[in-house]
């Protein structure tokens, strides 16, 4: 009979046993124990620094885009971007992976350690770990939801695929233990347990695609603005509405605008720049994050590193900024370099009476002004001719160092005849040095005839401008004449743009006075910030009239023959219209505050946030520390300094491993996964020297302290995720999918790799059921309770599966609570046979 002062310990996979093993004292057990626990917790903080990395390495993998065409009915390509990888399928294979790494890990190296003989952690840790996040979890996530608010999971198909399945894996279980081979698994049914996992997979992919026989819809854009499946490179446009994109991708779009709109009410003075980073600051905080995100950021103010949305102010600023950059290389403009000398007309249009006699044209100089340079000038003719109608000049331009611009003085030669406009040229020529010479080298003067009362028209009929103008100038010109005081009546009229919705209505007069020859008609544009805009409005100009009495007034009220010479003059020089008397006004959306639109749309996507591009950022945040509270924006608290520095020797060890800017990802996800196989050996071995320390079987180990120490990062990570996600899926619909995986992979994979061993070996796999079938059991009972219990939830009482009203959701939670209580007193009685099990 064995002392109770004997440590039954064996040997782990890394660790050996704390010598010496018999006759040890009750005090010495404890201290052991103590110790063992604090370095099994210590571990699981550090195989969740890790499990973070390898989450962001799985992040950047499964947010790869690719650009698709699609065509639209009227031949137009629109280029769309689209995720390779299923959100769904990347929820349940990487993603699943991810967060469960630990146990999964923990199920394969156990059988590897005892020489491929089955184990009670590996397992026990997997149901109870699926036991903790279906209970627990939910219990929090319902209770932290804000009082008076409900979180509905939005994709119930998918996870009604999974829950079932999630069931499904632990009846199974007890199937293979209990009912085809009883203490005995086989080769088939490893495997089966095995392919469960593709086809759990699938089956919830056909859900997300909806893709049943009464279902026609198929959208596949996700919340994020980014199509997450597509076939082929070309699409039709009825493609891609059933890809969602008239209702998805606009959804997003309204939001980003209607945000938009609120902060220029809330900020009237602020500059459009400052009010699209602040949009997409908000669009970044409301939008949906990924279950990495969740999990990082709250590993990451648990070890004293900061909070990620704290990284949100920086990224809307600097993706504003890029978006910016990148619309100006589009356009194909360039930004002037200051620091060399250019020359050049400013302005490029002079218009001048026949009757003014001399003008000056201005040459400007900017840049470099410490040297001196010249420039050759001349006149050039148009269609007035040099001599006749002005004084043609030649000759160099000198500026001194500091000149910043000089005057050339022209003259204009006046005559009695009446002619219609006429033009000339000034054109700068070679410089001293060269190659200073800047646009415009070239300035047109146009001379008026003031013999006429003038034309008067619109400069342009179509005039296309944006809802941002504001206050848009419509010039009028005056031609063929300026004399006289001319007053000329204006109108604007509806087309598909609407007064008082599109614009604001006008109606007026223009006065010219004498020799003025142009004037402008101030249009109000309403902006409404729209997406989509095409609509047009048109100005119509009157018959112009001469103010006061006239000769030609009073000449026209003659019979021609009794008319002198002088009035016969006067009625030919009467002002008139032009050409151009009714203009078309197009308002369009802004192309840039479009394309930006677009482009931010595309990184409305918080979870990119978490990656990294260098091992120095990851050393730099590792020796950080960080406020974790995000409320706090001056420094860090002392509890953050304290989990910094306990945690220091994790951070600093694993930003070892490669960022994950490197191949995409998959050099970050390999490094990683290997990190977590060496802790998680460690962590088994800790864990099966606790428990034999103080006595323990490894299945109460499993179920109460290791299935808790991996489960903490997602607990934290479900309850942010219920406080800020606007639907349940990320905090409770990924719960049921992890624990399904959590079967088929890990207890699928370590008990194919046993059983094949074994069959080589001429031997069968020998698993007892014992307590693993009755916790099984227990574990399904429950489960499918709580599944009904927030199917209930769905109905108008409630309205969602977490929260609700006050009272309600802490009955849910307890509840829930008690389940879990339940399920580890009846586990751990079975397992002293306090009670009868299996």
């Amino acid at each position: 009979m064995t002392s109770n002062n004997t440590i039954q310990c064996s040997p782990g996979l890394l660790l050996p046993c704390w010598e010496p093993l018999e006759d040890v004292a009750i005090t010495d057990k404890v201290g052991r124990g103590l110790v063992y626990f604090l370095v099994m917790v210590y571990l699981f903080i550090g195989v969740s620094i890790v499990s973070d990395r390898f989450m962001a390495a799985i992040e950047v993998i499964t947010s790869q885009e690719r650009e698709v065409t699609i065509k639209k009915p009227g031949g137009e390509r629109q280029i769309v971007v689209v995720r390779m990888w299923n959100e769904t399928v990347a929820n349940l294979t990487l993603m699943a992976l991810g967060s469960s790494a630990p146990e999964i890990l923990l199920s394969v190296i156990e059988i590897y350690a005892k020489n491929f003989e089955a184990g009670e952690l590996g397992p026990g840790t997997i149901v109870g770990s699926a036991a903790y996040n279906l209970f627990v979890i939910i219990a929090i996530c319902v209770a932290v939801v804000p009082d008076g608010e409900v979180r509905k999971i939005k994709h119930l198909s998918v996870f009604f695929v999974t829950a079932t399945w999630s069931v499904f894996a632990y009846v199974w279980l007890y199937m293979i233990l209990s009912f085809f081979s009883p203490g005995t698994v086989e080769i088939w049914e490893a495997l089966l347990t095995f392919l469960f996992f593709p086809l759990t997979v699938m089956t919830a992919y056909a859900a997300d695609r909806k893709m049943y026989k009464y279902v026609k819809k198929d959208y596949r854009m996700n919340r994020r603005g980014v199509i997450v499946q597509a076939e082929g490179d070309n699409l039709e446009m009825g493609s891609a509405e059933l890809l969602g994109l008239d209702d998805v991708h606009d959804d997003i779009k309204q939001e980003y605008i209607s945000t938009l709109k609120e902060l220029r009410q809330q900020h009237p003075h602020a500059d459009l720049g400052a009010l699209e980073r602040m949009a997409h600051e908000m669009l970044l905080n409301r939008g949906p994050k990924s279950r990495a995100f969740y999990r990082i950021q709250a590993t990451r103010k648990l070890m004293g590193s900061g909070d990620l949305l704290r990284r949100i102010s920086e990224r809307a600023q600097s993706d504003l900024s890029e978006i910016k950059a990148e619309l100006q290389r589009e356009s194909g403009a360039a930004e002037f370099n200051p620091s060399g000398s250019r020359v050049f007309f400013e302005p490029s249009k002079y218009t001048v009476l026949e009757s003014c006699g001399r003008f000056e044209v201005r040459v400007a100089r900017t840049g470099d002004l410490d040297a001196a340079l010249s420039v050759e000038y001349c006149t050039e003719d148009g269609t007035a001719q040099a001599g006749s109608d002005y004084v043609p000049i030649r000759g160099n331009l000198h500026f001194g160092p500091g000149e910043k611009e000089k005057r050339l003085v022209l003259e204009v030669i006046d005559d009695d005849v009446f002619e219609p406009d006429e033009h000339f040229y000034v054109k700068l020529n070679a410089t001293k040095p060269a190659g200073v010479l800047g646009s415009p080298t070239l300035a047109t003067v146009i001379i008026l005839d003031d013999d006429h009362g003038g034309l008067f028209k619109f400069e342009e009929q179509n005039h296309e401008l944006v809802e941002s103008v504001g206050v848009y100038e419509l010039k009028v010109v005056r031609c063929s004449g300026a004399r006289g005081r001319v007053i000329v009546p204006y109108w604007t009229e509806d087309g598909t743009a609407k007064a008082a919705k599109e614009y604001e209505t006008n109606e007026g007069q223009l006065v010219f006075e004498n020799n003025e020859s142009e004037k402008t008609i101030p249009l109000t544009i309403i902006e409404e910030d729209s997406y989509e805009k095409d609509v047009l409005f048109y100005v119509q100009l009157g018959e112009p009239q001469m103010s006061g009495a006239s000769l030609a007034a009073a000449a026209e009220k003659k019979r021609p023959e009794h008319r002198t010479e002088q009035e016969r003059v006067a009625i030919m020089g009467k002002p008139r219209l032009g050409d151009i008397v009714r203009a078309q006004v197009r308002i369009k959306e802004s192309k840039e505050f479009r394309n930006t639109v677009d482009k931010l749309v595309q990184r409305a996507n918080a979870s990119l946030l978490i990656g990294t591009s260098s091992w120095k950022e990851q050393f730099v945040e590792a020796l950080t520390v960080s406020a974790s509270n995000e409320s706090d924006q001056k420094k860090p608290s002392g509890l953050d300094y304290v989990m910094h520095f306990v945690t220091l020797f994790w951070k600093i060890l694993f930003a070892f491993v490669p960022p994950t800017g490197m191949c995409k990802g998959y050099f970050c996800f390999v490094v990683s996964i290997l990190c977590i196989g060496v802790v998680t050996a460690v962590i088994g071995d800790v864990a099966s020297h606790f428990g034999a320390t103080l006595g323990m079987a490894d299945s109460v180990t499993a179920i109460v302290f290791v299935a808790l120490g991996t489960s903490i990062p997602d607990t934290f990570a479900s309850k942010v995720a219920a406080i800020h996600d606007k639907y349940a899926d990320a905090s409770v619909g990924n719960v049921t999918g992890s624990n399904a995986v959590n079967v088929f992979l890990g207890i699928g994979v370590a008990w194919l790799m046993a059983a094949i061993y074994h069959n080589v070996k001429g031997r069968p796999f020998k698993v007892k059921p014992g307590n693993l079938a009755f916790s099984v059991t227990i574990f399904c009972s429950e489960a499918v309770v709580a599944i009904i219990v927030l199917m209930l939830r769905r109905s108008r009482v409630v309205g969602g599966e977490l929260g609700g009203p006050k009272c309600l959701k802490y009955v849910t939670s307890a509840f829930f609570f008690a389940l879990w209580i339940f399920y580890l007193t009846m586990s751990t009685l079975e397992v002293y046979h306090v009670i009868k099990g299996f």
